[in-house]
């Protein structure tokens, strides 16, 4: 069976968020760690060892391109501001509408206006005990509370609220009852005035603040909310199941609710069991499919299980209730992450538990498709009375339109398709959106051969490389990384794959070819390659000489100049806000040592993704510059009396979410780990091949010269810039230990994802072969020329060493290493005859 439809429908489907409470303040006392764990204290410092816990920080770390610790997350979240993590997990999660249950006492909480930034819709589910306690904090006129004046406060304020809430973001779309947290489910709906009036009593005697524990008088209040949800026809939420140690499983379970399910008086009123009721999911499952009123939503449940917990409580959710009574929540709390991990897990859980309905015959596709859409949006609008259109006039924050699928895609005309050929540059094709989304993101669209086989100086295949115009290929849209482009907003691009037809990767697409080396270190050592790039370019200014155009850099400031910064200001400052809503963490930038030239530095992430965000990088610093009425570029040696521009890239490796390359547990002479030796020396053993990817147009190597910190010679060094490899130890790595390496010798025409196949495949040889480090240098390498090896000095010399590597051939593929080895003669041919032509390279790169 074929599920790319229904895969599709719950991706693009917007949510309807029918349960969830307020975002704190940064500096709120409530610790970070408690997004992931419903512990408190002593048992929250077991958490990391859950397995959602680990899913999760790794979801979150991917989200922001962070070090995959809770230290780097949290790290990540203080630079970044509350506003802007928000805006990045509220745009990843596409949530149209929030119903926020503000009855939680967090410190420094925001109010539910606040979170209007974030959702076209914010509404509020009140909590009716949190009611009655503010109502009994205060002293009444008489000055004593009795159930009578108790009563009358409190109905007259219930009673009050659906005509005082005349804005969307304070209108009550329902109640919620949390006496399973305080003394069960199994609620009296017929207690006597005497023991209404002896709980309140009891409750008062106690002191303030108050907090309602009596069951008589919880079962009270409960009663008297019930008439009033009925008269305004209001549903009734009640916590069920699992929660925090305050409460008493063996009473949340749903069962407990006969008395009240029995009542005749409340058979209309509509109840809502949150949390899938777990580990009760079968039970609320019953409960749906033989009482009308009964409703289920499993929020919590998703994320905070594992993924077979998460699976299997929705899965008996469904057993028994009917689809049209289900629904979805995020339990979003205090942290915007909340919101993103349940929204992106809600869509992996009901996506798995709807195509295994189809597998088993349930469902078809059709009606698993309906079932999506009506889980997590259709229900909840229907069962909330939620009016999607009062949201129109409230508007989603730039930061946050950088999801894979726009908030609205009616006012999107065009989507580019983006890939990276062979001499790295970056090409489209361009097609309607209606098109786009009926034909092309399903079937692709077709693309010759011949388009891996082009060269820097011509669009047209080069010799040798086995790619014609005969043939053609499949660009089959990635939607994991489909965008609005921030600088044309009515248009979205997509990377893309190539494909021989949908579902058949090509063995030339260079995505594919560092999928494929990273699954080889995956499965053969258990390790992730992370990767995070520095973006060297320049900005040019358009001047008139002799009547003829000529680009020349916008300034001549120094290293780090502040006037140089506070020209370009308005342009960078334009540039980081494009790749926030692109999900591309800037960590730094500055001005650097060349005549206009900048350095960008970029968030850590895996290499496959890191990849992806140095293409949007590129492609925002050239639009941006453009807007501008400037020219960016990132060819690597633009003058040839200046210093040149890299795309520096750190390395480190990850096992299990650690990070791996630095040392641990015992001593090490280099600060790093064994695997994180070996495979450095990998690198460092194949690097004169390396650079054939890495360095891969002639003037690369006019940039890679000594004294320029490009590193010129085979070697490695501590900190030592003029080395090709750099063992780097930041901020907050304790003393000794280094946590990544730098390759100097990777520039802006290469194609990264080659460049890191490269890197990865090298990494995996040493490996495999235990391959030691030499000394590292610890001075200028030029002044131990007649003891260090030269790397390549030309696109000549690197090709030869490429052709003499098999192990590189094995690993990337041979087609792939014909076709890059074709493109990179040509290239040599090319400009060895035309000297000149390499300025032409500003209008590629």
């Amino acid at each position: 069976m074929d599920f790319t439809e229904l895969r599709e429908a719950i991706e693009e489907v917007e949510l309807v968020d029918g349960h969830a409470h307020n975002i704190v303040a940064l500096d709120s006392t409530l610790p970070f760690i408690r997004s992931f764990s419903e512990a408190e204290g002593d048992a929250l410092s077991y958490a990391p060892h859950s397995l959602s816990f680990k899913r999760n920080l790794r979801h979150i770390a991917e989200l922001y391109g962070s070090e995959l610790s809770l230290q780097g997350v949290e790290e990540y979240r203080r630079l970044s501001g509350l506003q802007s993590i928000s805006s990045i997990c509220f745009g990843a999660a596409r949530i149209s509408a929030i119903l926020v249950d503000d009855g939680i006492e967090f410190d420094k909480k925001h109010d539910i206006e606040w979170h209007k930034s974030f959702a076209p819709v914010v509404g509020r589910i009140l909590r009716i005990e949190h009611l009655a306690e503010k109502i009994l904090d205060q002293l009444p006129n008489g000055g004593a509370w009795t159930l009578d004046t108790f009563t009358e406060t409190y109905l007259e304020k219930l009673n009050w609220f659906p005509y005082i809430c005349v804005t969307v973001a304070n209108q009550i779309f329902g109640l919620k009852s949390i006496a399973a947290y305080r003394s069960g489910l199994e609620i009296n709906t017929n207690v006597t005035r005497k023991d209404a009036e002896e709980g309140l009593s009891e409750i008062l005697s106690a002191g303030k603040p108050t907090r309602i524990m009596n069951k008589s008088f919880i079962d009270y209040v409960f009663t008297r909310s019930l008439e009033v949800a009925l008269c305004f026809d209001l549903p009734m939420q009640i916590h069920t199941g699992f929660g925090d140690k305050d409460l008493d499983m063996r009473l949340s379970n749903p069962l407990h609710l006969r008395m009240l399910l029995e009542d005749k008086r409340f058979s209309k009123c509509r109840i809502v069991l949150l949390h899938a009721s777990y580990p009760f999911s079968k039970e609320a499952s019953y409960l749906a499919s033989v009482y009308s009123q009964v409703y289920l939503d499993f929020g919590l449940a998703v994320p905070k299980l594992s993924v077979h917990g998460m699976i299997s409580s929705v899965k008996e959710l469904l057993e028994l209730a009917p689809i049209k009574k289900v629904m979805f929540s995020t339990d979003g709390y205090a942290f915007p992450e909340t919101f993103y991990l349940a929204a992106k897990q809600a869509r992996e859980v009901v996506f798995s538990v709807l195509r295994d309905a189809c597998i088993d015959g349930d469902l078809s596709i059709a009606e698993a498709i309906e079932a999506s859409k009506d889980i997590f949006a259709q229900n909840a609008i229907q069962f909330y009375k939620i009016n999607l259109s009062l949201g129109s006039k409230h508007t989603v924050t730039p930061n946050s339109m950088k999801i894979k699928t726009s908030a609205s895609h009616n006012d999107v005309s065009l989507v580019r398709i983006i890939w990276v050929d062979g001499s790295g540059q970056h090409r489209c094709r361009v097609v309607p959106s209606t098109r786009f989304n009926n034909v092309i993101k399903k079937n692709g669209v077709g693309l010759t051969f011949a388009s891996m086989g082009m060269t820097s100086f011509a669009d047209g295949p080069a010799d040798e490389t086995n790619l014609t115009g005969t043939g053609e290929i499949r660009l089959i849209p990635d939607l994991s990384t489909k965008f609005r482009i921030p600088w044309k907003k009515q248009e979205e691009m997509v990377l893309a794959d190539m494909h021989l037809k949908p579902g058949e990767a090509w063995e030339y697409c260079p995505r594919e070819a560092l999928r494929r080396v990273t699954k080889i270190l995956k499965d053969e050592f258990n390790l992730e390659m992370n990767a995070g790039f520095e973006n060297e370019f320049f900005l040019l200014k358009s001047v008139l000489r002799e009547g003829k155009e000529e680009w020349m850099p916008v300034d001549s400031t120094p290293y780090c100049s502040t006037s140089a910064f506070d020209a370009m200001s308005p342009l960078l400052q334009e540039v980081v806000v494009a790749l926030d809503s692109l999900n591309v963490t800037v960590e730094q930038l500055h001005a650097e040592a060349g005549k206009g030239q900048f350095e960008m530095a970029l968030g850590y992430t895996a290499c496959t993704y890191a990849a992806d965000k140095l293409v949007f990088t590129r492609e925002v610093i050239r639009a941006v510059a453009r807007k501008h009425g400037l020219l960016a570029t990132f060819m690597p040696k633009y003058a040839l009396d200046d210093i040149g521009s890299g795309s520096h890239v750190h390395i480190s490796l990850y096992q299990n979410g650690e990070n791996v390359f630095k040392a641990s547990g015992g001593t090490s002479q280099y600060g790093m780990s064994t695997v994180g030796e070996e495979f450095m020396a990998g690198v460092l053993h194949h690097l004169p091949a390396i650079l054939a990817f890495t360095a891969p147009v002639p003037n690369s190597y006019d940039r890679i010269v000594p004294n320029t910190w490009s590193g010129a010679y085979q070697c490695w060094g501590k900190e030592n810039r003029e080395a090709p490899l750099r063992t780097a130890c930041p901020p907050g790595i304790p003393d000794g230990l280094v946590s990544n390496f730098e390759i100097k010798s990777f520039d802006g025409c290469a194609n990264p994802y080659l460049g890191l196949a490269a890197i990865v495949a090298a990494g995996i040889d040493g490996l495999r072969r235990h391959l030691s480090l030499p000394e590292p240098v610890d001075t200028n390498p030029d002044s131990l020329a007649d003891k260090l090896r030269r790397l390549p000095a030309s696109l000549s010399e690197s090709l030869k060493a490429l052709r003499n590597d098999s192990v590189l051939t094995d690993l990337i593929g041979e087609k792939l290493l014909v076709a890059i080895k074709g493109i990179r003669k040509a290239e040599i041919d090319y400009y060895s005859k035309n000297k000149d032509a390499y300025k032409q390279l500003i209008y590629r790169y």
